[in-house]
This record gives C-alpha cells, structure tokens and sequence, in this order.
C-alpha cells in the first residue's frame, strides 16, 4: 500500500529491485495505444508510472482494462 511521505512530495512503495519499502515520484501518463493516425486519438490509455528514488527502476501499469 502506498503512503505519503512528509519530507518530499513523492510516495513509499514496496520497491521490487531494493526488496524494501522506499520513496517513489508518481505520475500519471497518457500512452497512444494504436497505431492508425486516424484512429490513434481514441486510443489513448491513462497508465500509472512510479520511479524509485533510491535505485531508479521504473515501472508502469495500465489504468483503465475496460
């Protein structure tokens, strides 16, 4: 579960690569999903990206299944 941290703006997470709980920036990213011009601004898809302070690692996940 993901707590607020009141030094910084970012977000304590379990991080995978540092096997322990540690600081994280969050954001938001919208992410073109198709590959048609015509189409590709009704393919866009929210996905929640967090980066670990400590060792960098990045990962994201997508949002909306639907």
């Amino acid at each position: 579960m993901a707590t607020t941290n009141g030094v910084s703006n970012g977000m304590t997470e379990q991080c995978d690569v540092c096997d322990t709980e540690t600081l994280h920036e969050v954001s938001i990213q919208l992410v073109t999903e198709g590959g048609d011009e015509d189409t590709a601004q009704f393919s866009r898809e929210p996905y929640r990206v967090r980066e670990c302070i400590r060792c960098g690692h990045r990962d994201s996940k997508r949002m909306n299944n639907a």
